[in-house]
């Protein structure tokens, strides 16, 4: 009852926080509700901000106000371009998960808690000031006793409850909306809200965040181009993680950059090679990039180097992915679209039943407006927007590492070009890509895949005799059973007949005999007389007694 209440009362502020930024149209535009539309006009707010700011905009406001989990719903919500109108989409992209941090005394009695000791034991300073504050952990500045200067996350106190009733709450709405609303089942309502759930219950885990950092930092180690901080495992738990801390320039300050004397034009391109480097030689990638992750360092402002922290969410692609993600982007380059439709089928991304012309004219009808502007202009992200919209026509079956990367992509150009204008990514991107995909194939390929494969071969290769003839064996044994098999079915045929054929040959032996002993017994009976005048009344008994005893028989 309780649970009940919690949620009337939950139900009403979010009623509140709709009607404040005049999105109680979005319930009323319902066709259950329409003959209730005119009560907008009694919404004190339509008449000022819902004449003044945009529907995305408001959405995010919204947003904003209904809390934390609201926030972040709405961050992973951006993804879903295949499903978000364009406005909408692009203004969730803008929402920042930040809110106000909670005592600094709290977070040192949570992180004792974890630890199992005071905090002296293992800092020697710690600020009870916190760096930055989010919705699910906030980060504090400290320093151990070896003089590392560090930064420990903790998770916000009681977060999981909170969590648990804002989800509760969503999937009451999206069950109201899959049952109400006909574009339910494009959107899937009730999906969404598992996957926004196994995001939030994934951070929650900063021991798996960290394991994410240090498979990061492996692939980038000692390079000049990406610092991942270190994680120190020792003093790291589930709700705590204490790594290195970052010394560098906030990479959206721009101003900062340029005063420190930072080449902008480098960091941008910088940012379009590490991501790609990321997706297409590591396979794994940062799918949280927005700018309040990402830090420049000033060590070397011709060579800068980038610094990136929170690896909540991470991304992989698999081989195959990862070669039709490169063939698509470079046939989209160079406009064959037939191309592309090809690899989508072949993919698998497309349903069988697909025709490939009607889906290469649809590409078409998306790209070739784009294509018009100079490549210079031409966005990466936006193309993505375009092709996940005309996906959904499709039924495109869109992979989630697709949509993660369609997000970091969109981040990361975004932060290039607010960098650099006029830096060409398509320019940056495409040798990249052609490079890569030379190394996937031909006689080098095809030699690095043996080198690779071989100590799996040489283990698998003493045991392929045995599996051989247990193949063989098993194919034999399987024959045998058909040959069985069909032999019993031929034999049950067999005697389902026999009865037949001994009812036939009994009935024709009994007539026979009968009319035989008739006639023995009446030789001057008419009818026998006329229909056996000429066949002595022996030879009828004498056969049916014959036919009589082989059906016995």
């Amino acid at each position: 009852m309780l649970k009940l209440f919690t949620r009337f009362f939950r139900l009403l502020r979010i009623n509140f926080v709709l009607a404040r930024y005049n999105l109680d149209e979005v319930i009323l535009a319902n066709h259950w509700f329409y003959p209730l539309r005119f009560l907008t006009y009694f919404n004190p707010w339509y008449w000022t901000c819902g004449r003044t700011m945009p529907r995305g905009l408001r959405i995010r406001r919204a947003l904003e106000d209904l809390g934390p989990i609201f926030v972040k719903a709405g961050q992973i919500l951006s993804t879903r371009v295949d499903f978000l109108p364009e406005d909408i989409a692009l203004e969730l992209a803008q929402l920042q998960d930040r809110v106000a941090p909670f005592p600094g005394k709290l977070a040192k009695a949570l992180i004792e808690e974890a630890l199992q000791c005071p905090l002296q034991q293992v800092f020697s300073q710690f600020d009870m000031q916190a760096l930055a504050s989010a919705s699910i952990a906030q980060v504090h500045a400290a320093t151990l006793h070896n003089g590392k200067a560090v930064v420990v996350k903790v998770l916000r106190p009681q977060i999981k409850k909170v969590i648990d009733s804002d989800l509760d709450l969503l999937m009451t709405l999206a069950t109201l909306a899959s049952r109400y609303w006909k574009g339910a089942r494009a959107f899937k309502p009730k999906e969404m809200v598992d996957e926004i759930a196994h995001t939030l219950y994934d951070e929650l885990d900063l021991l798996r965040e960290g394991a994410n950092a240090s498979q990061l930092r492996r692939n980038f180690l000692n390079s000049s181009r990406l610092h991942i901080p270190e994680i120190y495992w020792a003093h790291s738990r589930a709700t705590i993680l204490v790594m290195e801390r970052m010394d560098g320039i906030p990479i959206h300050e721009v101003e900062k950059l340029r005063a420190a004397g930072i080449n902008l034009q480098k960091v941008a391109e910088r940012g379009i090679d590490i991501f790609f480097t990321q997706v297409f030689r590591d396979n794994f990638f940062h799918a949280d990039l927005h700018p309040g992750n990402l830090f420049i360092s000033t060590k070397n402002p011709e060579d800068p180097q980038y610094q990136a922290v929170d690896f909540g969410i991470a991304g992989s692609l698999n081989s195959k992915d990862q070669r039709y993600l490169a063939e698509n982007m470079l046939a989209f380059l160079k406009r064959d679209y037939r191309r592309v439709a090809e690899l989508h089928l072949a993919s698998g991304w497309l349903p069988p039943e697909t025709r490939a012309d009607q889906f290469e004219g649809a590409i078409r009808a998306v790209c070739e407006p784009i294509f018009e502007l100079p490549l210079k202009d031409i966005s990466f992200a936006q193309l993505l927007f375009r092709l996940f919209q005309t996906a959904r026509r499709f039924h495109i079956n869109i992979q989630p590492q697709l949509i993660l990367l369609q997000k970091s992509l969109f981040s990361i150009e975004s932060l290039s070009r607010q960098l650099c204008p006029e830096i060409d990514l398509w320019k940056t991107a495409s040798p990249y890509l052609e490079r890569w995909l030379k190394e996937q194939v031909g006689v080098k390929a095809f030699f690095r895949r043996i080198k690779d494969n071989l100590p799996q071969w040489s283990e698998k290769l003493p045991e392929i005799p045995t599996l051989i003839y247990e193949v063989l064996n098993e194919t034999q044994q399987r024959q045998e059973k058909i040959r069985f098999a069909e032999e019993r079915h031929a034999r049950m045929i067999r005697a389902a007949s026999i009865p037949k054929r001994r009812y036939f040959w009994t009935g024709t032996g009994l007539t026979l005999t009968f009319c035989g002993g008739l006639l023995l017994l009446h030789p001057s009976h008419p009818g026998l007389y006329h229909l056996f005048s000429s066949t002595p009344a022996w030879v009828l008994s004498g056969s049916g007694l014959v036919l009589l005893l082989g059906s016995l028989r």
